[in-house]
């Protein structure tokens, strides 16, 4: 009796927290602006009392207890009580701070037409947090910054392609690689990072494609998709076109994944390789359908459906600047990117053959990625002898751009060891 009561006691938590939400987002006039402009019926909530919810111009016009005879709903999101109740903690753990990381670990279900969910998914995501809500000034500064932003023309398979770099810094080589849709910009922190850039050379770029890259000149406007092949020949013809001496390259998501590749085919040209969010295989948790389609926003699903990976300690600044840049990417950019990383770069099965004698790798994943978990990392990282692993605490899947100063105690250590070692 004891646990049916506790059960209880939960569900009515979660309900009268879930009863607040339309107060909430009333004094959220931002919000309320991003929100849909037309009506939609939907079921939210926990699983033993579930609402129905009238959206209206962004604003919740009407939440009742279901079941309501005779109301119907486009679609629904439920979860158990306590998956709510750790969700709505000011700063959830690692795994309970998103919607679509509820329902991977098997917490909540979504059913029903999604699309007018898909097609709004950021709001829907900012109003079912709601009541976590914090908020905290932000400084303006009017420092400029020390990188520089230059053109380099590079021949990738046999194609000139005029691809934008920004860089800071004398010394060791480190190049730098942005995450899937996204662009250089992710790493302006760690370019402006005064300490790292007396012993070290710090390169950002963007690939084609990306950002301020423009495709390469022949292309046509066919479906981008990137190969292993391609992206592999991309960051050598970087690194040879600027002629760099056994740079250090340095990887996020996408680019933590071609970092294990280039240790597997190309150490010799690398002083060390640091892989950041990198594994050998991930499974795929989302359907990359919706990022490009014509009756869904492809800038603001794209960044929404990454949101939930970004850490909630991360400061709301630098949350939404990492956001923004999935916001800008080109049509098809983000899901063509995600061709390599769910579809031609699965490198279970190979990662055996790195030799860190050769060339030492450092793996570092934040808990609070849901996509490459720290376990995925683990076990890539249990098939490779001498791989250096970091667990990074209160950090998602954009690290360096979502929250700097916690991942600068992180990757100060990993460029200590490569100076020393350079000495």
């Amino acid at each position: 009796m004891q646990g049916v009561t506790a059960n209880a006691d939960l569900d009515s938590e979660a309900g009268a927290i879930f009863a607040t939400i339309p107060d909430l987002l009333s004094r959220q006039p931002a919000l309320i602006a991003r929100g849909p402009q037309y009506d939609v019926e939907c079921l939210f909530g926990p699983v033993a009392r579930p609402f129905h919810v009238s959206f209206r111009a962004g604003r919740i016009a009407d939440l009742t207890p279901a079941p309501v005879l005779m109301r119907s709903w486009r679609f629904s999101y439920v979860a158990s009580s306590p998956a709510w109740i750790k969700f709505w903690k000011p700063i959830p753990e690692p795994g309970w701070h998103d919607l679509f990381a509820l329902t991977k670990r098997g917490e909540a279900t979504l059913q029903g037409d999604i699309h007018p969910l898909m097609a709004h998914l950021q709001y829907f995501k900012d109003v079912l947090a709601l009541p976590r809500l914090s908020t905290g000034e932000r400084v303006m500064t009017g420092h400029i910054e020390p990188m520089v932003g230059r053109y380099v023309h590079v021949e990738i398979d046999g194609t000139i392609n005029r691809i934008y770099f920004e860089e800071s810094g004398t010394g060791i080589p480190l190049v730098c690689l942005h995450t899937a849709g996204s662009d250089g910009r992710q790493w302006r922190h760690l370019l402006a990072d005064a300490e790292f850039s007396k012993n070290f050379r710090i390169i950002a770029f963007d690939m084609p494609w990306h950002g301020k890259s423009n495709p390469p000149e022949d292309w046509r406007g066919g479906e981008y998709k990137l190969t292993t092949a391609r992206y592999t020949q991309t960051v050598r013809a970087f690194c040879k076109a600027l002629v760099l001496d056994r740079p250090v390259v340095m990887g996020c998501s996408i680019g933590g994944r071609i970092v294990l590749n280039l240790a597997i085919d190309h150490a010799s040209e690398f002083r060390a390789l640091i892989g950041l969010e990198a594994a050998d295989f991930q499974a795929p948790w989302y359907d990359t359908a919706w990022l490009n389609r014509p009756d869904v926003h492809g800038g603001e699903v794209c960044a929404a459906l990454v949101s939930g990976l970004i850490a909630t300690q991360s400061p709301e600044a630098s949350r939404m600047e990492t956001l923004w840049a999935y916001k800008q990417s080109g049509p098809g950019i983000f899901k063509g990117d995600l061709y390599f990383y769910r579809v031609d770069g699965d490198l279970r099965g190979r990662t055996q053959a790195i030799d860190t004698g050769q060339c030492p790798l450092y793996l570092l994943t934040g808990e609070y990625d849901f996509s490459c978990t720290a376990e995925d990392t683990l076990r890539t990282a249990s098939e490779i002898a001498g791989a250096d692993v970091t667990i990074m605490e209160q950090l998602g899947h954009f690290p360096m751009s979502e929250n700097p100063a916690q991942f600068r105690g992180y990757i100060a250590p990993v460029l200590n060891q490569i100076l020393e070692r350079a000495r």
